[in-house]
């Protein structure tokens, strides 16, 4: 019998994560081409999932960046450390 799911939903980083263990796998180069072309359509829709989230996340950065009637979207700087 398999076990249930996870019931939370996927993060950015969960998918980002999955993404670079996908990708890793691939690279090896040690898998029948079966498993690789089944990987390879794995890590394109996290891929895709990952941007949709990050174009979601930068749609609310404008909203809250609006001025106005116009957005004034500021690039992204993140702290030295």
């Amino acid at each position: 019998m398999a076990m249930a799911e996870d019931p939370k939903p996927a993060t950015f980083e969960s998918d980002l994560s999955e993404l670079e263990s996908v990708v890793n796998r691939l690279e090896s180069g040690d898998l029948p081409l079966e498993e690789s072309l089944q990987l390879f359509e794995k890590g394109m829709a996290l891929s895709e999932s990952c941007r949709q989230r990050l174009e979601q996340a930068e749609t609310k950065i404008e909203i809250l960046l609006k001025k106005g009637n116009r957005v004034s979207p500021a690039p992204f700087q993140p702290e030295q450390g």
